[in-house]
């Protein structure tokens, strides 16, 4: 049974960091592209970042959040990560790991297999 769970989430101030993590069970972790998305109310889910392979070099952001927003892996702990700094209130969203088992379609949402229950960021202006 393949099993996402995020971790990471909470309040914090406009500027502030946090970091999201994602532990994956129950599949092959190192040969899936990992992604992270985000849906704020009222609002479609929205792709955040993306990495395929295992390496960790193959990575991918949304424009919103370049240079702000790093993804990482830890293949050995089946481990992927989220580094989020300089938040912004608009940021505030639930924020979820995905697994997919191609490296198309990497910021599809709809074209992912597998899903976290999701985690909170809040951030405050």
């Amino acid at each position: 049974q393949v099993q996402l769970v995020e971790s990471g989430g909470g309040l914090v101030q406009g500027g502030g960091s946090l970091r999201l993590s994602c532990v994956v069970s129950g599949m092959p972790f190192s040969t899936y592209t990992m992604g992270w998305f985000r849906q704020a109310p009222g609002k479609e889910r929205e792709f955040v970042a993306a990495m395929i392979g295992w390496s960790g070099m193959n990575t991918h952001y949304a424009d919103s959040v370049k240079g702000r927003f790093t993804i990482s892996r830890e293949n050995a702990k089946n481990i992927v990560h989220l580094q989020m700094n300089s938040l912004k209130p608009e940021d505030a969203a639930v924020y979820y790991c995905a697994a997919r088992g191609s490296s198309t379609d990497y910021n599809d949402y709809q074209k992912y297999d597998y899903w976290g229950q999701g985690t909170q960021v809040t951030v405050s202006s």
